[in-house]
């Protein structure tokens, strides 16, 4: 059985070494993955052209949201995100999508402490910032606050946040650092966007910070989180976290959690 992570570029994904970790530790030698690089507009062609030996893939960025597109039947929080990460094939040949980013981050958010109640705030306002939303709403935030660098994004967000049921406001980027004392901070923005607000966040201690960046590790705004005593989070976790939910849908088998997390340490020490 194949499986792989598709997307553009590719080459720089950790997940192969997540996922062979856990093939080998579940004693699935049949088992196979790998990178496929593909962009949003050359998945329909690629999806269709594999063979019964595919289990499923992983998608990342640009094609979620077409990910979402060509499959046959679609998870709620899949199609309330409007974007899947995860399609799996299904015995009868179809396709299911799938958004383990949310689940996986429900999971991280959860062990660093998030209960119900939480007032949260998402630096970003992209695909990752849906993701953040549907989370917050399984949490069961009080309030979510998405501070954008473009005020129209904010817009694009609330259909999003209408599907998952969370009350969202939305903030200019120039007021992020009075935001910064929620219980919750998601940052979703690319390397080097939050940077600067590093000097100027009035950090709460005990408050959970996640950045969705890993690479490097610590950023600025993670650092200064950790300097100021919050619990932070980081992407690697919810790397983690969301493989461990397309293995066990690709294989139908318990993941090896420990196995596929030293692997994954182990890469990142290399």
């Amino acid at each position: 059985m194949r499986a792989a992570v598709v997307g553009k570029p590719i080459a720089h994904s950790l997940s192969p070494v997540i996922h062979e970790a856990g093939y080998a530790a579940a004693g699935l030698t049949g088992w196979s993955y790998t990178r496929l690089e593909c962009g949003a507009e050359e998945l329909p062609d690629l999806v269709a052209g594999l063979g019964p030996e595919w289990a499923g893939l992983s998608v990342t960025m640009p094609g979620k949201e077409a990910a979402l597109a060509l499959a046959d039947q679609v998870s709620p929080v899949a199609a309330a995100v409007g974007a899947a990460n995860t399609l799996v094939r299904r015995p009868d040949g179809s396709w299911y999508a799938d958004n383990t980013d949310v689940t996986g981050m429900v999971e991280v958010l959860a062990a660093a402490g998030c209960a119900s109640g939480v007032v949260v705030t998402v630096l970003g306002a992209g695909g990752t910032a849906r993701a953040a939303l549907a989370a917050a709403a399984r949490l069961g935030a009080a309030e979510v606050t998405v501070v954008a660098r473009r005020p129209e994004a904010v817009h694009e967000l609330r259909p999003v946040a209408g599907a998952v049921g969370v009350p969202l406001t939305g903030a200019a980027w120039d007021g992020a650092p009075s935001h910064a004392r929620a219980d919750v901070v998601i940052s979703t923005v690319p390397k080097g966007v939050a940077d600067p607000l590093a000097e100027n966040f009035d950090w709460r201690p005990g408050t959970v910070f996640f950045d969705a960046l890993y690479d490097p590790w610590p950023t600025p705004l993670a650092a200064a989180a950790l300097a100021a005593g919050c619990r932070v989070v980081s992407g690697l976790d919810l790397l983690l976290a969301q493989a461990v939910g397309q293995f066990e849908q690709f294989t139908g088998v318990p993941a090896p959690r420990e196995a596929m997390a030293a692997a994954l340490a182990a890469a990142r020490a290399g």
